[in-house]
């Protein structure tokens, strides 16, 4: 005897509501549209909910051939290379924005992981001024260049 084919369709359908499918995303998109500008913790994108504002910007002008703008948004992420070769051994992403200089703890400690030998030491930007040593590797940060130097000094305080 042959069934109704609206039946069998129906039968493979759960049957609770589309609201208790998609409650998680409708609770999302209920926090999105509810943040005001001053809160904290905001969402700035629906697709990768964990990206935050990494920095504001120094100007509203261009400097030095860089366009600044207002805010930075992602991840902010750490890598180790080697210093000749350029050889990736370690590289981290932090989900939180902290202080280059705390950051380091955890890159150095990937890093080693990688390595037969600890790092000695780290050549590292200005951003982690105020550390001196990690884990027994010392800190190398380049010395500020004077407005009396020259090129040749400026250009030597900036390598190794």
């Amino acid at each position: 005897m042959p069934t109704n084919s609206s039946e069998n369709c129906n039968a493979n359908f759960p049957t609770h509501s589309l609201f208790e499918t998609y409650q998680k995303d409708f609770l999302f998109y209920q926090q999105v549209l509810a943040q005001q500008p001053k809160d904290k913790n905001k969402i700035y994108s629906l697709h990768e909910p964990d990206v935050y504002v990494i920095a504001k910007g120094k100007g509203k002008g261009k400097s030095k051939g860089k366009d600044h703008k207002q805010y930075e948004y992602g991840n902010k992420v750490s890598i180790v290379s080697t210093k000749d070769n350029n050889i990736i051994v370690g590289v981290v992403s932090h989900d939180k924005n902290i202080h280059d200089s705390k950051t380091l703890d955890a890159t150095i400690t990937h890093a080693n992981s990688n390595r037969t030998k600890p790092i000695q030491q780290a050549v590292c930007d200005r951003g982690y001024v105020g550390v001196k040593e990690v884990l027994g590797a010392m800190i190398i940060l380049p010395k500020k260049a004077l407005k009396r130097d020259n090129r040749y000094q400026r250009d030597k305080k900036r390598k190794l």
